[in-house]
Order: structure tokens, then sequence, then C-alpha cells
């Protein structure tokens, strides 16, 4: 019990040490660190059966967990919330005792834990797991019926955690390699999860629904979904071969749905083509009709948006270019690139999955309609940005930052690309982006080194300024017959991106520092800004 007490106590430190700024509880630690019960082991393999009684709102269960071990410890961290209860734990068939510190349950483990070894342990667990308010943000288990009175069910948990519904090491940093999932649900329902289905049993009264992943999988990225489903298929001639395309949706949305779902061929078109090979193909792609608007579970996207374009109808960027596509389609399938394929290890780096989707949505646009298209999208999504409090949340206490992290990250990486002046060298990094980390969780850090080694530019002010402050770039300027005089504001120290400029028909490009500069140029009285750079030009008068 010595490591457990000794990690208790540091945690608590680190709490306190954070609270003095944001109210972070030992609850927030042990939820979002890598605590040395978690640290000495890696996630190999989860094996997870789980049985739903809609009528009862009631899930019990089993989790298999195989594990190797890094580093001598006899003390495992596993999460589960409440009000779900682990049942029993056991290891080769013997009970283990385990004490509890809210949702982190910590696991004595009575054999001696050898650098090397293959371990496993099973979870035996029950209860009523926690109701979804508003699902996906507030997750949980949504339990709703569809119009024919048919149970309609699906979980969510992104941020929350996935031990809201089922045991596991809730953390980002460790993937599971592979993972089984079975589901058995009521005769009249079909269960869909993640991966292929691979067996179906049936009782008198029951089905089990057998699903595998072969991939490694982060734990929100898991899923199950459950309703009177109707399956149909088809298949995509993609870049490593024929993709199998997956759809479970209702029965009554049949038809709505293979007309809308016409969009996924020219989402992976795009897509490939941008950001390199659909990550998954050995687990296909499937999009699964769910009660809410919808989730980026991997190989299993779950979607909620009426069969329509635009979000619930409405185009986010207020162009009419949001209205070419069904935002969640496009949105949500861009995070098996950002997201499922490239995951944050650490929640506070939650903009590399957001900022780099919330940016594929116009470059679908670029694909599919031009590269005008994409560019007015894009900057109509600045007036959604709120410039809040920074993109970048704190570390180790599970907790994101601005949601700023959507719009004025795509905005962030739309810059970029008009300072390479080179959209095959742009489309090279973000396909090489997805081939370096492939199926890795990654860090803020490592995403910054790899954009400045393949641009050939330190972007270590660029990041500094947009993702670490709330402060935008002004330019100050003033114009004088044959002359501009120019100047940073607003900066942090070493800022000196350049900015693109038009004079009469000559692109123009200028180099603002802290301190004033002046060119001469011609036509600076016909000076306009590209604004598809993120600064604010500020006239200045004196």
């Amino acid at each position: 019990m010595k490591s457990f007490v000794s990690s208790i106590i540091c945690l608590l430190l680190l709490s306190s040490s954070f609270s003095q700024q944001q109210a972070f509880t030992l609850q927030d630690s042990l939820r979002g660190s890598i605590t040395p019960e978690r640290a000495w082991w890696d996630l190999l393999f989860y094996d997870l059966d789980v049985s739903v009684n809609p009528e009862e709102k009631y899930i019990e269960g089993t989790n298999l967990i195989r594990y190797k071990v890094l580093d001598e410890n006899q003390l495992m961290q596993i999460d589960l919330q409440e009000p779900l209860r682990i049942t029993m734990v056991q290891q080769e068939g013997k009970p283990l005792s385990f004490t509890s510190k809210g949702f982190a349950h910590f696991i004595e483990l009575e054999e001696k834990q050898q650098i090397g070894d293959i371990g496993e342990i099973e979870i035996s667990y029950a209860g009523t797991p926690k109701e979804a308010v508003n699902a996906p943000w507030d997750g949980g288990f949504s339990w709703k019926k569809d119009k024919n009175g048919k149970h309609f069910i699906a979980t969510s948990c992104q941020g929350l955690g996935a031990s809201v519904w089922w045991p596991n090491k809730d953390h980002m940093y460790d993937e599971v390699d592979s993972m089984a999932i079975r589901v058995t649900v009521p005769k009249d329902l079909v269960a869909v999860a993640n991966g292929r289905l691979k067996n179906k049993e049936e009782t008198s009264t029951t089905t089990t629904f057998d699903w595998y992943v072969t991939n490694p999988i982060n734990n929100y990225g898991v899923n199950i979904n459950i309703g009177d489903y109707v399956h149909f298929e088809d298949a995509y001639q993609g870049e490593k071969g024929e993709l199998d395309l997956s759809y479970y949706v209702l029965r009554d949305n049949v038809e709505k749905a293979k007309k809308q779902f016409e969009q996924v061929p020219l989402m992976l078109n795009a897509f490939e083509h941008w950001f390199g090979p659909y990550p998954f193909y050995e687990d296909s792609f499937k999009l699964v009709e769910v009660p809410y608007l919808g989730m980026e579970h991997q190989s299993s996207i779950t979607y909620g948006n009426g069969y329509q374009n635009g979000y619930l109808g409405v185009d986010l960027s207020g162009t009419g270019w949001g209205l070419k596509f069904d935002f969640i389609i496009i949105h949500e399938s861009g995070h098996e690139w950002f997201a499922n394929n490239i995951t944050y290890k650490d929640i506070a780096d939650m903009w590399i999955h957001e900022g780099f989707t919330a940016y594929s949505e116009n470059l679908y646009l670029d694909y599919n309609y031009g590269t005008k298209a994409s560019e007015e999208y894009v900057l109509g999504t600045r007036r959604r940005i709120q410039n809040d409090r920074p993109i970048i949340g704190p570390y180790g206490v599970n907790k994101a930052g601005s949601s700023d992290m959507y719009y004025k990250g795509a905005n962030i990486l739309h810059t970029l690309r008009q300072l390479l002046e080179d959209d095959e060298k742009w489309r090279q990094i973000l396909r090489g982006l997805n081939s370096r980390f492939y199926h890795q969780t990654v860090t803020t850090g490592e995403i910054e080194n790899y954009l400045s080694e393949k641009t050939g530019i330190d972007l270590t002010a660029f990041f500094e300024q947009y993702l670490r402050t709330t402060q935008i770039p002004v330019l100050e300027y003033r114009i004088s017959d044959d002359s501009i005089t120019y100047r940073y504001t607003n900066i942090v120290s070493d800022f000196d991106m350049p900015v693109r400029i038009f004079l009469g028909e000559k692109e123009h490009w200028l180099f603002p520092e802290e301190d004033w500069k002046t060119e001469q140029v011609e036509n600076a009285n016909q000076l306009v800004f590209d604004p598809n750079i993120y600064v604010l030009p500020m006239a200045r008068v004196e």
C-alpha cells in the first residue's frame, strides 16, 4: 500500500497547487494524470462483455484486461464511475481485493509483477449507469425510444470518460492494441459497436453481437448503439484497396439514409487526398444512427443530424457553403484522422482533435468546390471565435481548453497554409502527420515540432501566440503616398509572422515586428490586406 499512499500525497499536493488557480480536486488529478498505478503497465487487450437491460436502464458485464509489465508494482488503477460498481476482480481465477478513491479503484495484485510479463485481470461490474442529459456534451447512456416505441440507446463519453459505462484504464495516453466487444440485448434489437461483427448468438429472449476491433482504439472512441436497426452496405475503392462502408439506421429512415450517405465517398475522396489513407481499413467504416447529434467513435461514427445538410440545418460559417455538406458526416468522419488515428495524450491538447477536424470541413470544400469556397467558409467561421481563454488547457487534471479550439484552430491552420504558398507541400505535410504519428498518442509539442520541421519555419512564437494566449496580433499601419509604415502589437516575444498584402494587382509580403518599419511601395493607396492570414489590421491615424 506504500506506493498508493505516496501517490495520493503527491496528487493532493498537485491538486492543491492547481486549486490556487482553478478549483481542481484530487479526483481530477486521479482521472487526468498518469499516476504510478497506471504508469507501470502497458495496455494490450480488452475483452468487454456487457448485457443491457433497456427496461430497467441497467447493465452488467465483465472486462478482461491484458497487460504487459513495464516496471515492478503490485497496485493497479482501474476506473469506473458511480453509480456503477465493481462486483468482483479476479486474476487466474483468484479474487483480488481493492480500495477506492471516488472513481479510481486500486487493485492489489498478489502475484509478483516482473518486467516483461504478460498478465490478465477480469473485472465484473453492474449497475445503472449515468444517464446523458445532453449527449454528447454531457455523456453517459442515452435511453430513448424511436417513434415506433422501440428502444433507441447509445453511449457517449468524451471528456467525462469511458469509465462512465465500463471499467478500464481511463487515460488517453495508453491506447489498447485491439479489443473485443460483446453486447447482449433483447432479441428484437440490434447492437452495433466498433470494428467488425464477427458473430451473433441468439437465445429465446436475447441476441449477443460479437464485435472485434483490430486496430488500437482510444477509450472514448469505444461505443455501443442499440436500436431497431436496418443494415445496408457499400464499398469504396481507396488508397489501400476496397474499404467496406457499413450503415445502421432506424427502420423508417433507410431511404433517407441511402440518399444522404452518398456524401461518404465524397468525404473519403477529399480526406484521403489531404490526409492519406483512411486509418482503419481493417475495421471498416460505419455510420450508425443515434438519438443525439453525433460523435467520432472509431470505425463507428454516430449520426443524428436529421438527414440534412449543415449543422442541424444551419450553416455555421454564415456563407452558404456550410449547407453544401452534412456537418456530422464530414466533421465526425474527419476525426478518424485527427482523434482516432492521431490522439491527444492529455485532453488539455484537445485542439489537435478539434482544430484539425474543423479545418477538415473547409478542406472538404476545397476538394469538392474549390479553394475560394474553402477560404470563404473558414473565414466565415471566425465570427464564432470568442478568445475567452487559451486553446490549450491545464495538464494532468482532465481539463480541455477553450472551445475556440474548433474554429480558431481551423483558422490557425488555414493561416499556416498561406505562409507556405505551396499547396502541394501543405498537403504532403498533412499526409505526413498521419503517417509519422500513425495510431499514436501525441502531445502538442510533438505536433508543433513536426510542423516546424516540415515547413522549414520556426513556429515556436506562432503557436505560443495562437494556442497559449487569447491575443490576436494587431498590425498597426499608416500609408503615405508611396510608402507603408507598420508594426505588430498585442504579440508574444519574437512573433514575426509575415503578412500578405495586395497593391492593385500585385502581391506583396510584409514582415512586421514589434518595432516600426517603413517600406517604399507602389500604389500604396490601393493596399488590401489578405484576410486569409489571421491578424487584425488597424490603420493608425496621427
